[in-house]
């Protein structure tokens, strides 16, 4: 029985092996037309001096990564998205950085934590929690080219909440953020969720994305949304 099982557990390896190279061996003239189709799409257009080419051997690189994870038992399939001619670095670097600044050190001290959301021993939790089974969640947002993250991240959770509290689920403003709450956080230059709660609070709330939509750059605040 158990070299039966060993057996079977090879020919099912090597299965997912020959589906994984299958899957990664396209033709340099294949990968070569979904980039072509890949740039109109999401129209984009290189200036610099090799850097079509440059590009192309990151999309290659990315497609041979989203061929093989597909090609796996995995419960979710990746794709290609308008980040495909990214390294991982520059994506990081791009999106998910912040500028960790002087001020942001100074008042790191005063940010306390309360206990009203601590674990206590014996609380019947559920196993998991989907807010977006529970209309909690709106739809998906894009930053651009603004390093305003915090916002996004700030504005999800609030929508969250008011959902919750409200039963109403409202697209409220990450642009009102980039704009106005500019005491400790940098705009498009990055920024902290406990920052953008502050000024929240201390605003008396925040604009919906209607009224103060997004622009994915920093502009002036207007007070009177």
């Amino acid at each position: 029985m158990a070299s039966i099982t060993i057996t079977s557990l090879i020919f099912f390896s090597l299965i997912t092996l020959s589906l994984a190279l299958d899957m990664s061996m396209r033709s340099n003239k294949e990968v070569m037309t979904m980039y072509e189709e890949w740039l109109v799409k999401h129209q984009k257009v290189y200036n610099g001096l090799g850097e079509k080419d440059k590009r192309f051997e990151i999309f290659k690189d990315n497609l041979g990564f989203i061929d093989e994870h597909n090609a796996q038992n995995y419960t979710y399939k990746v794709g290609l998205n308008k980040f495909s001619d990214m390294t991982n670095e520059e994506y990081r670097d791009m999106y998910l950085g912040t500028r960790n600044d002087a001020k942001r050190r100074v008042m790191k001290n005063k940010i306390t934590t309360g206990h009203r959301y601590a674990y206590s021993s014996g609380d019947r939790l559920p196993v998991h929690v989907d807010w977006r089974s529970k209309g909690a969640v709106t739809h998906i947002k894009d930053q651009g080219n603004c390093g305003s993250c915090w916002a996004f991240s700030t504005i999800a959770t609030v929508e969250a909440i008011n959902k919750i509290v409200t039963g109403k689920l409202v697209s409220l403003s990450e642009q009102e953020l980039v704009d106005c709450d500019r005491a400790y956080n940098e705009g498009c230059n990055g920024g902290l969720m406990d920052y953008a709660f502050e000024f929240i609070i201390g605003n008396g709330g925040i604009d919906t994305d209607q009224d103060y939509p997004y622009k994915g750059f920093e502009g002036r605040c207007d007070p009177s949304r």
